[in-house]
């Protein structure tokens, strides 16, 4: 096989898997336009919660989702805190068993947020009865009003899995920016857009409601690192409804340099290959079954991490027109369409000046990102922030 047929073989492989990932984000970037909640009643009945917070090595901003989920409206004799603080300081534990907490301070061999939120469960009263389970990670910041939002979603919906709406309440660097952009864009794809076609939101990991019951059950048994899509798929497997909730705010600190962002990209990679490996045996079930939120995930983790996927757009597209340059017209027409999907997705409140250079630069961004450590990571990450 000559050179130019191997070429072109790849080249033709390559873009039918990334235009098959940009087909699926394009349909639920369309549908997140439609995908608005009504105005949610107010709940008859108020619920119990318990709210659980893993912090792992003083995670960052602990105490500040300490102090406000304290804060809440809601009748402090129906809610109650845990915090598992694994491998944090004394002086941190001191300060956050000042708070009316209940604090739990393990120090795992090997620790995982798994093993973090089975010990909490554990270590509840007996006597006391909860109806709910809230999940946030160190550094979520809550509004005072969450869990009256959260009680009168709960019952809106009928359901027993709430997303709220993760979003950044910091954008003070081109990676931190970057990172708020991508996470509204997974708001609009993965939990706006699916709701508007009928179909479950994704899981976030942190900012969400349980029935109790069942996430007691259930989280007991799990013996994966990853935690929040082994619940996830559960939930689907038993055909439970997964609701997002637009206007339920919980605000997270966002890295703010591109080793950071690069790190965790590389763990949500790792996440979902493990979890497609663990799962795909589902798919065929699934669509003999027409269990279409299940096959919709299974799916969902079969598409390229957008990591991967813009990498491949750009690499192509810098490299083909040295090789063949009509190859290379294609791979700059789906980036443009890409870029396109990418800013139907954003929304309106992150469109500002400082965005738009960050839009712009998004290709180097990337590329730091990509050879974050290099001394061509170091060089584009300079020049990216001399510019923004």
């Amino acid at each position: 096989m000559d050179f130019w047929r191997i070429i072109y073989y790849v080249d033709i492989t390559l873009f039918i898997f990334v235009s098959a990932t940009v087909l699926y984000l394009a349909v639920f970037a369309l549908a997140s336009l439609f995908g608005k909640h009504t105005e949610i009643p107010k709940a008859k009945k108020q619920n119990r919660f318990i709210i659980l917070i893993p912090v792992y090595k003083n995670g960052l901003g602990a105490e500040h989702t300490v102090r406000a989920a304290l804060g809440q409206t809601y009748p402090q004799r129906l809610f109650d805190i845990t915090v598992i603080s694994d491998h944090n300081d004394e002086i941190s534990n001191f300060r956050m068993a000042q708070q009316p907490v209940t604090l739990l301070t393990p120090n795992f061999a090997k620790s995982s947020r798994t093993k973090s939120l089975q010990l909490a469960i554990n270590n509840l009263p007996q006597f006391k009865i909860y109806d709910i389970v809230v999940i946030l990670n160190a550094g979520n910041i809550v509004e005072p009003d969450f869990l009256e939002k959260m009680n009168d979603a709960y019952e809106s919906a009928g359901t027993k899995a709430i997303q709220a709406h993760r979003l950044s309440q910091n954008r003070d660097t081109a990676s931190a920016r970057l990172s708020s952009t991508f996470e509204e864009i997974n708001n609009s794809i993965f939990r706006l857009g699916h709701i508007a076609l009928g179909l479950s939101a994704a899981s976030a990991g942190s900012a969400m409601a349980f029935d109790f019951e069942w996430f007691k059950e259930n989280i007991m048994t799990i013996d994966t690192i990853f935690d929040d899509k082994e619940l996830e798929i559960r939930l689907l497997r038993q055909h439970i409804f997964i609701d997002y909730f637009d206007d339920i705010l919980v605000f997270e600190e966002k890295y703010r340099n591109a080793e950071d962002f690069s790190r965790q990209r590389g763990r949500w990679i790792a996440s979902q290959f493990s979890n497609i490996t663990r799962n795909i045996h589902y798919l065929p079930v699934a669509i003999f079954t027409k269990h279409y939120n299940l096959m919709d995930k299974i799916i969902q983790w079969m598409i390229l991490p957008r990591m991967i996927m813009m990498g491949i757009i750009l690499l192509m597209g810098i490299v083909l027109p040295f090789i063949y340059f009509t190859l290379a017209l294609k791979w700059w027409a789906l980036f443009a369409i890409v870029l396109f999907i990418f800013a139907i997705a954003t929304p309106n409140y992150l469109v500002d000046d400082k965005w738009d250079k960050t839009f712009y630069m998004l290709p180097l961004i990337f590329l730091s990102s990509l050879f974050s450590g290099t001394i061509i990571g170091k060089r584009l990450k300079e020049y990216t922030n001399k510019k923004l």
